[in-house]
């Protein structure tokens, strides 16, 4: 759907879409001068504006004329003239490495982004002394996975200089770049117990005042920046669209779908599984939802029968408002009878 304009960049350029403000810099990084980089404008684009900088400090960046993540991370590259490949992952409303503001399939018309670039490579290797690493994996949507949770007291746990954040490069020598987070799960499950392998990470590039979050990221409702209760959303079509804020027994749905997600698969993915729930949202029986998911591109997963029904009730029980949080500090759900 066409959207409007939220706010005009006044530049002396028509063509102008990118461009770095001398205001609001990171407390951490100390003011520089203002710089405009020209870029085209695409007419199918969304025409908002957001807020961006360099999570390891930078001056304040302006982003329009972009309708998926793809074209936001070359947005990005362009206002502050490096490589898209250099970016590993964007938050929103924090320039921390919080998995918990991680930039999935949506923005908030008043989120403030925070890019993250890579910094410095690693190589360690791991012995697979159990059958499961203790890894949750998410990805960028343009190719990197990385590492979104790492559970406590698990092989990953036990070795400090894999952290939360850090990008899946290589395994035993041949790159995952490219690789959607659930095909690089599938090779690390597929590796066997007992053996061992190597592991190239990149870690996401730090200033002097970067924090990383808990090895075990936790859920946070807190917002620094953005307040709107309307957000941009990426389709899987290619396209952008304004809608509401999901409500809670939906967003609850949402959480309980990823944490299945987690379980079987050992991804992370918020766009996944608001497209599940989407594909569930107007179903009345189990036997629609699975031919919904049989008709659409989501067949590639190979879900099972029973992984389905999973599904299908951590839908119909948020409709029915039956989840509710055990806490805001984990990622514990309980039905209410």
């Amino acid at each position: 759907m066409p959207l409007f304009n939220k706010k005009p960049i006044k530049t002396n350029s028509p063509t102008n879409t990118a461009a770095i403000v001398n205001q609001n810099v990171n407390e951490h990084n100390p003011m520089q001068p203002a710089q405009v980089v020209p870029s085209p404008i695409k007419p199918s684009a969304p025409s908002l504006v957001f807020h961006c900088q360099l999570a390891n400090g930078s001056p304040t960046g302006l982003i329009t004329g972009f309708s998926s993540v793809r074209e936001l991370y070359q947005k990005i590259a362009e206002c502050y003239d490096f490589s898209v490949d250099e970016i590993l992952f964007c938050t929103l409303n924090s320039h921390k490495v919080d998995m918990s503001k991680l930039l999935g399939g949506q923005i908030g018309l008043d989120d403030f982004i925070f890019a993250h670039r890579k910094g410095r490579p690693k190589e360690i290797e791991i012995n697979k002394s159990e059958d499961a690493l203790g890894l949750t994996i998410t990805d960028n949507g343009a190719g990197y996975a990385f590492i979104k949770r790492i559970k406590e007291g698990s092989i990953i746990d036990k070795i400090q200089y894999i952290q939360i954040g850090d990008h899946i490069e290589k395994l035993d020598g041949v790159s995952v770049v490219g690789k959607r987070h659930y095909e690089v799960a599938r090779l690390l499950k597929d590796i066997p117990t007992g053996t061992m392998f190597t592991m190239r990470l990149v870690e996401p590039m730090k200033s002097g005042f970067q924090t990383i979050a808990p090895r075990s990221t936790k859920l946070i409702n807190k917002k620094s920046y953005g307040t709107g209760k309307e957000t941009l959303r990426f389709k899987a079509n290619g396209n952008a669209a304004i809608e509401d804020e999901h409500d809670d027994n939906t967003q609850l749905g949402i959480e309980a779908i990823n944490v299945l997600l987690d379980s079987f698969f050992g991804i992370n993915d918020n766009e996944l599984a608001v497209q599940i729930w989407d594909l569930g949202a107007n179903k009345t029986n189990s036997m629609d939802f699975a031919e919904s998911i049989d008709n659409s591109d989501l067949e590639a997963f190979g879900f099972t029968d029973d992984f389905i029904i999973d599904l299908w009730g951590a839908i119909t029980d948020a409709r029915q408002g039956r989840i509710k949080r055990l806490n805001e500090t984990n990622y514990g759900f309980q039905t209410i009878d």
